[in-house]
């Protein structure tokens, strides 16, 4: 193998681990928005059945192993916070997978490059 191919051979592994990662990376961000999914879904209902609910009616929080008297005005709005909090995470989630989907094209591209090149001076070291 001659310097200008194992150069070649050594920007394609570089590359291919850029985009292992990037993969990685890309899955863990899709495993975090389901998670805040399933949190926002869980909230909107609780809000839901905050709604329902007379002023009249007792509500309790858990905290720990204690349940707490809370007054239903406050736990409605803990819950709208709560909702806009995991509203906001899921955005950062959201934008930060649509940029690794960009930067894994780009590595994808690089790739097939790399390869049609590697390719191609393979062909021509063979006697």
């Amino acid at each position: 193998m001659d310097k200008e191919t194992a150069v070649l051979q050594r920007r394609l592994e570089s590359e291919l681990k850029n985009y292992k990662d990037a993969q990685k990376e890309f899955n863990k961000l899709v495993q975090q928005q389901q998670l805040l999914d399933g949190q926002y879904n869980e909230n909107k209902n609780v809000l839901e059945e905050l709604q329902l609910l007379k002023p009249t009616n007792t509500v309790y929080k858990l905290y720990g192993p204690v349940l707490v008297k809370q007054e239903l005005e406050e736990s409605k709005q803990n819950v709208t916070k709560r909702i806009e909090y995991i509203n906001k995470e899921l955005k950062k989630c959201t934008d930060n997978i649509q940029q690794l989907e960009q930067k894994q094209d780009k590595y994808r591209a690089n790739l097939q490059k790399l390869q049609r090149q590697y390719q191609s001076q393979i062909a021509l070291t063979k006697p």
